[in-house]
């Protein structure tokens, strides 16, 4: 177990953070735009600031000085309690605003060049004639090429007001071409996939609350009411968060009356109860949640009033356990305070927060320990029975702290990938390879119409198996000898990678979820 453990950390590190970034707020958009470090008399903050200023030897800047004292005071507050300076502000709006500025392309940087793995349809990029496969080497004269770049300083580079001009060289097929692209708006649903998985049961992938995800899950659960759906696996799985008012009219949908979705209540913060307000789309079908250790805030939301209430079964893993609302509250130099105001209860009054008493790090490594101690691999080792009882309308006895503890628990496979193949995926060689393998072979998706015939009939060839162990020892990784199990979940996964090409991540969820244990389960909790 140690060993799977040790693989898993720098996997589980990037993602606690992501979840971190998306987990659910509220934007404080009334908050006058005043400066924190105020004049007001009796502060000794301000009065050591002042003093640094005047008599410090040296000469510094007190914006830093001023930045460094505002975090360090946040981090004696709740580990969700955050300062953000302007850039994170910015880039936290426009994650959660369901679009951003730029030229409407995907790209990987593959061996210390950008390679374009996705052009958006009706897009900026497209009407100038981009490609899959080009090659930008050039942004308004600024080389993208070297060690040096990152993947954030070439999307800084790229992106920028819509309206404006991207003067882009591309190489293509061993031509160098100027393109002009004319920046725009570009979306970026929230819901990932959404796709019928037989005559009658739905499945809808919610990656994170952002403002429109309410506007676009109402979009997709009529799409698939009109082909037929009568029952709906609902993926929450690897969902941070993101807008609370979002994931209330979200779950509004599945419950009737005026029926408690959740309330809030703090200190300064007096409690609000937020209710059904409106004849829901989907409140007589069958649900399943599906759920894991990524699932929080905003997710956790929807995933407990639909367990309070009965009316969802939820499958997975225990989920992150964040039950914290927070406002941000600009600051005069664009920066924001990121702050804890309440905390917020399923219908039952459950509290799902995990303790934070003993800092921060604890507090995020319990999430990591979870795959250390066994929890996320077996059903007995994920029991937190603890806490104070609490009893469903149909007498079903939950537990609160600690997340939303599953109905049904679908561990993950312990012999689940070797060290070797880790070291693919983490490298980001798996990825390079399935993108170099597609444009050599665009011809292998020609003959399939829909992603349900190509996860049906597709079967990976000898040959691709056989370039990709050659790809691999260019990364020092020896692949000849990894056991058969390792060698089929790798192929499926590259059959998944695939079908996105062609189809987005509807082909991709479509692929993957044929063999995923926990929709497997959904569908068999469906058809009961």
């Amino acid at each position: 177990m140690k060993k799977k453990y040790e693989v898993w950390l720098p996997l589980l590190f990037s993602l606690v953070l992501i979840a971190g970034m998306f987990v659910g707020y509220r934007f404080s958009r009334s908050q006058p735009n005043t400066g924190f470090f105020t004049t007001t008399k009796g502060s000794s903050l301000q009065e050591a600031l002042d003093i640094i200023r005047l008599k410090y030897v040296d000469s510094l800047k007190i914006d830093t000085l001023q930045s460094n004292a505002i975090r360090e005071m946040m981090n004696e507050l709740d580990p969700h309690s955050v300062y953000l300076p302007p850039v994170d502000v910015k880039e936290t709006q426009e994650d959660l605003s369901g679009k951003f500025q730029g030229i409407g392309v995907e790209f990987n940087l593959i061996r210390d060049t950008v390679n374009i793995t996705y052009v958006i349809n009706g897009g900026p990029s497209e009407k100038a004639g981009l490609q899959i496969g080009d090659q930008i080497i050039k942004v308004d004269g600024q080389p993208l090429t070297g060690k040096d770049m990152t993947t954030t300083t070439i999307r800084n580079l790229i992106r920028g007001e819509s309206g404006t001009k991207a003067n882009l060289d591309i190489l293509r097929e061993g031509k160098t071409l100027p393109i002009e692209v004319i920046r725009g708006s570009i979306p970026t649903p929230s819901i990932v996939a959404s796709y019928m998985v037989d005559t009658t049961i739905g499945y809808i992938k919610l990656d994170k609350f952002t403002s429109t995800s309410y506007r676009e899950f109402m979009e997709k659960t009529e799409a698939l009411k009109k082909q037929g759906m009568a029952s709906l696996i609902f993926g929450l799985r690897g969902n941070g968060g993101g807008y609370m008012d979002q994931a209330i009219d979200i779950a509004d949908e599945f419950l009737d009356g005026d029926k408690l979705v959740v309330y809030t209540q703090g200190t300064n913060s007096p409690k609000k109860e937020y209710r059904c307000k409106r004849p829901g789309i989907f409140e007589k079908g069958k649900v399943t949640v599906l759920v894991d250790e990524l699932s929080a805030s905003a997710s956790e939301i929807v995933a407990g009033a639909l367990q309070d209430w009965d009316r969802a079964t939820i499958i997975g893993r225990r989920t992150f356990g964040k039950g914290l609302v927070q406002e941000m509250f600009p600051l005069s130099d664009g920066a924001a305070l990121k702050l804890t105001v309440s905390r917020y209860y399923t219908p039952l009054g459950r509290s799902i927060q995990r303790p934070y008493d003993k800092g921060r790090k604890v507090y995020m490594d319990e999430v990591w320990n979870r795959f250390a101690n066994g929890e996320a691999y077996f059903a007995d080792s994920n029991k937190v029975s603890n806490g104070k009882q609490y009893k469903t309308p149909t007498g079903r006895i939950l537990y609160g702290g600690g997340g939303i503890m599953p109905d049904i628990f679908v561990g993950l496979d312990t012999s689940k990938y070797s060290r070797e193949i880790h070291k693919i995926f983490f490298s980001g060689s798996f990825n390079d390879f399935v993108f170099h393998y597609y444009l050599d072979n665009k011809s292998i998706l020609a003959p399939y119409k829909t992603p349900a015939e190509y996860a049906k009939d597709f079967e990976p060839s000898t040959s691709m198996w056989s370039q990709f162990v050659v790809w691999a020892k260019r990364d020092t990784v020896n692949l000849s000898g990894v056991p058969a199990l390792d060698k089929q979940r790798v192929e499926d996964r590259m059959e998944a990678a695939l079908a996105r090409f062609k189809w987005r991540d509807n082909g991709f969820y479509q692929v993957l979820n044929a063999k995923d244990p926990a929709v497997l389960k959904a569908i068999e909790v469906l058809t009961k």
